[in-house]
């Protein structure tokens, strides 16, 4: 009888263990934002050396991808309506019309200026709606790896005459693309088009790079260590007071996240040690020295110009904000047209692209392309968005998640008062106001953003 049992139940079929398949539906959105990063860091370097031809389009490649991931994303429902977001694109829509009707009249360059409002400012509430921490995070492993390339690259720009290939120009231009810096040297651009491509990019890294160093079980340890090389090297070699700035800022963050937890303390002075150790190492390579002493020329020559560091801090951070509010009295009330105040509006309109029609300052380019109701509001709404991120990454820090509190030391400035008529600064500007937004998605749980992202199938 047991024998029989025995057989009956080997011959008895083995019930198979079923497989659950999760699919990310919104997958393709998630990866059109991650292409947008792409672009954003290589968008220069195919212009330059891989396809010159095609410089000009190339200019806005990150449009349509911006465009279909925010169309996308109201297609499945999951930009929701906030003040910030329904002001903004009023306000692009309405000055689209003003534009055409009172202003420069010309259609291309008020879809130029539109595109600022209707495409990349909504992407920024797409992130946060779909990109979860671990995105974030992710991608800020991905940037450190891709500085270590980074610094050699403008380590070779920096020492190497305009004529060579590495510091050719848009469309193959053999006049260079380095910018003046100081001692005969140029500022080196990177991947981008221009240095103000390198200066956002290795202050995006040093944002990452001090929330690892406070986290480095999060991160690989000779990365870590690469990257802090990376942005030692990048302040002397890039030339840039902005940079400088930007670091110091992040430092400045840093300190307040120590002063509000204590306990961070022994893990700062890891950091610092590690920090002066490579910093002495590099300071003893000539050629780092050389770099420093091009940098420390470039401040001594910008404050007999600009009247020491008061007018550069003035210029550099807070661009004329009240000379311009002062003068938003005497600019048309719609403004000259959305587009007029970038350098591709201005050669559309007048054929000169290096100068500016309008302002360089973003705020008083606000307000002469909008006027003083428009541009103003386009101000406080921005102002607005940056301190209300701002407030949540400090109660985020004060319980001990520092990562939008880093995040934000970069991203205050450019949301609230980047320049977005550079395409490549309104791209660092669009990529970190969504990563902030998304790094206060709880860590621990699962939001209800990301919740409606997943579905199962058998």
């Amino acid at each position: 009888m047991n024998i029989e049992s025995n057989a009956i139940q080997l011959r008895r079929p083995v019930k198979q263990t079923q497989h659950v398949k999760v699919v990310d539906p919104n997958r393709g959105i998630r990866r059109g934002i991650w292409w947008y990063f792409i672009l954003l860091i290589f968008e220069g370097a195919l212009r330059k050396w891989f396809l010159p031809g095609l410089s000009t389009p190339l200019l806005v490649i990150r449009d349509p991808i911006a465009l279909y991931v925010v169309l996308a994303a109201w297609n499945r429902g999951l930009i929701l309506n906030n003040i910030y977001l329904f002001g903004m694109v009023s306000i692009g829509i309405v000055g689209t019309f003003t534009a055409l009707a009172v202003g420069h009249g010309n259609l291309p360059v008020a879809i130029y200026g539109a595109r600022m409002f209707l495409i990349h400012f909504p992407l920024v509430f797409v992130m946060g709606r779909v990109f979860t921490r671990e995105d974030v995070v992710k991608m800020g492993r991905i940037t450190l790896w891709i500085s270590l390339p980074m610094a050699v690259l403008i380590g070779l720009q920096f020492y190497s005459p305009q004529s060579a290939w590495v510091n050719r120009g848009l469309g193959d231009d053999a006049a260079g693309a380095g910018f003046a810096g100081a001692l005969g040297y140029f500022r080196p651009p990177g991947t981008f088009s221009f240095t103000t491509g390198n200066t956002l990019f290795f202050s995006f890294v040093a944002s990452y790079l001090v929330y690892f160093l406070f986290n480095p079980k999060s991160i690989n340890r000779l990365l870590l260590i690469g990257a802090s090389i990376a942005v030692l090297a990048s302040i002397p070699l890039s030339i840039s007071r902005s940079l400088t700035f930007q670091v110091i800022l992040s430092l400045g963050f840093a300190v307040v996240v120590i002063l509000r937890k204590p306990k961070n303390l022994g893990k700062a002075l890891i950091g610092v040690g590690i920090i002066a150790i490579l910093l002495f190492a590099l300071s003893s390579s000539k050629l780092f020295q050389t770099a420093t002493g091009v940098l420390t020329a470039r401040f001594a020559n910008a404050e007999t110009a600009e009247g020491g560091l008061q007018g550069t801090f003035g210029d550099r951070y807070l661009g004329g904000m009240i000379s311009t509010l002062s003068d938003a009295s005497n600019q048309p009330f719609f403004g000259y047209g959305l587009g007029m105040g970038t350098k591709v509006g201005a050669q559309l309109l007048s054929g000169n692209r290096r100068g500016w029609l309008i302002a360089e300052a973003e705020w008083g380019r606000l307000i002469g392309e909008l006027g003083p109701l428009m541009g103003i509001a386009a101000i406080l709404l921005r102002l607005g968005l940056s301190v209300k991120i701002a407030i949540s990454s400090y109660f985020k820090m004060a319980k001990g998640d520092m990562l939008p509190w880093m995040l934000l030391s970069f991203g205050f400035v450019l949301v609230a008062q980047g320049s977005w008529a550079q395409p490549t600064t309104l791209g660092f500007a669009t990529l970190i106001g969504g990563l902030m937004l998304a790094s206060l998605n709880d860590k621990n749980k699962i939001s209800p953003a990301v919740k409606k992202r997943f579905k199962t199938s058998k």
